[in-house]
């Protein structure tokens, strides 16, 4: 027997409510046959056979490996612990 509004949608599981031809979540309707086809996946995820790996190499070029913080970095981490502490010790002061 098909699927006949109100229940839960039978491909994605949301309320369908009573009178509506379609359901509002996955667009699967009594003409499609509720169907699994019909599903859309909303995220754009890429599919099982996605490869990271390749795709990091592809958008960042070989190697993979991270740059060192240059020692800009180093001094600006160095000043703001330095600047917590003073803060810490003259607040309790």
């Amino acid at each position: 027997m098909p699927f006949q509004p109100p229940g839960d949608c039978p491909v994605c599981g949301e309320p369908v409510p009573a009178g509506r031809k379609s359901c509002a979540h996955c667009g699967s309707d009594a003409r499609s046959g509720w169907s699994d086809e019909t599903q859309q996946d909303a995220l754009d995820l890429p599919g099982e056979d996605f490869n990271y790996r390749d795709f990091v190499e592809k958008e960042f070029g070989p190697g993979g490996r991270r740059a060192k913080p240059s020692l800009f970095w180093w001094i600006v981490g160095i000043a703001l612990v330095a600047i917590l502490i003073w803060v810490f010790v003259v607040g309790r002061s």
